[in-house]
């Protein structure tokens, strides 16, 4: 890979914004190297129906993509049965799949720096026969790796995630000390390796209202995370908790904290959410790879309008550029 870093740029579900959110980058020049993975009959399609004026150019392996504004490189991929925006098409859910593979693939084999995704959906993948929970778990699959870490950030608040996409009464027996060691390590170590944080202060939420309240709410705190907590803290990892989750997000723990650790997706995300939603990224900890992602849906009553707001993307390729800076600089120095 060059000095120059090469991001992949995944269009995401066809039916929804993640394209035309790809075709709003050509606005502008641009400084980041941005190869957009799709369908470029799909892509050309959008552009035309909310009349853009964007020329789509083929991209290979090694080649500089272009940054001029009305100008964008793309990876083409087969498969994209249907370019109607709004609805959904189950025909096109391996093509979906196809584009993430391209994408981490590329990452792997070192095309690119890293890899930034536009929303997926989910149900109409898993409604083609796919067993799909997220970009999360299917990129772990793909790169072969025990544990992935999920956290979305703002400029100013990071939560990660011990849980993701469960049901909630499935959370509990999933908070298990190997679990919980294994996401506060990925996240201390990304921590200092993508974001330059010498010795990351992590706070860490317990499960039940009030942290279990000395087991009268809940005993999984006293049993499993303050117990798992002490060990961490023994090997050298600054952790506080477990704290209630209502007072954790607050000013008087998050201003001395560089992270946030929920149990569970909707226990830390609705607070970052209110908090930057449309200015967040979600970024995925523990790959071998960079990948980050826009912190919204497909947004499908969006689709086809030109009304889509790619604040998002425009934060999660900038995150995207910087992580990518510092494992190009991580790599060095192991090298050295």
């Amino acid at each position: 890979m060059s000095d120059n870093t090469v991001l992949a740029l995944t269009a995401g579900e066809p039916a929804g914004i993640g394209p035309e959110l790809c075709l709003q980058l050509a606005a502008k020049q641009r400084d980041a190297g941005l190869v957009i993975i799709a369908s470029q009959p799909m892509l050309n399609e959008r552009a035309k129906q909310l009349g853009l004026d964007v020329t789509l150019y083929p991209w290979l392996p090694g080649t500089e993509p272009h940054t001029a504004a009305g100008k964008l490189s793309v990876l083409h991929v087969e498969g994209c049965a249907s370019f109607s925006p709004g609805k959904l098409d189950t025909a096109n859910s391996a093509y979906v799949l196809e584009t993430l593979t391209r994408a981490a693939q590329g990452c792997l084999a070192g095309d690119f720096g890293g890899m930034v995704t536009a929303p997926v959906h989910k149900g109409v993948i898993n409604e083609a026969g796919i067993e799909f929970s997220g970009h999360t778990e299917f990129l772990q699959q793909l790169c072969g790796v025990e544990r992935v870490v999920m956290m979305l950030a703002t400029e100013t608040l990071r939560v990660a995630l011990v849980t993701t996409h469960l049901p909630l009464k499935e959370v509990p027996a999933a908070i298990t000390p190997e679990r919980l060691t294994q996401v506060a390590t990925i996240l201390n170590a990304d921590l200092k390796t993508f974001f330059g944080i010498r010795q990351p202060r992590i706070l860490v939420a317990g499960l039940n209202p009030h942290a279990g309240e000395s087991g009268h709410l809940g005993r999984e705190e006293m049993e499993v995370i303050e117990p798992t907590l002490e060990k961490l803290r023994a090997n050298g990892l600054q952790l506080t908790g477990p704290l209630p989750a209502d007072t954790l997000f607050t000013p008087h723990w998050l201003d001395d904290a560089d992270a946030a650790l929920a149990m569970y997706h909707d226990q830390g995300l609705p607070v970052l959410k209110f908090q930057g939603f449309g200015r967040a990224v979600n970024i995925t900890l523990g790959l071998p790879i960079v990948r980050t992602s826009v912190d919204h849906g497909t947004a499908l009553d969006l689709a086809g309008t030109g009304k889509a707001n790619a604040g998002s993307l425009h934060t999660a390729i900038r995150v995207a550029e910087q992580m990518a800076r510092s494992l190009k600089s991580a790599n060095r120095k192991t090298l050295n």
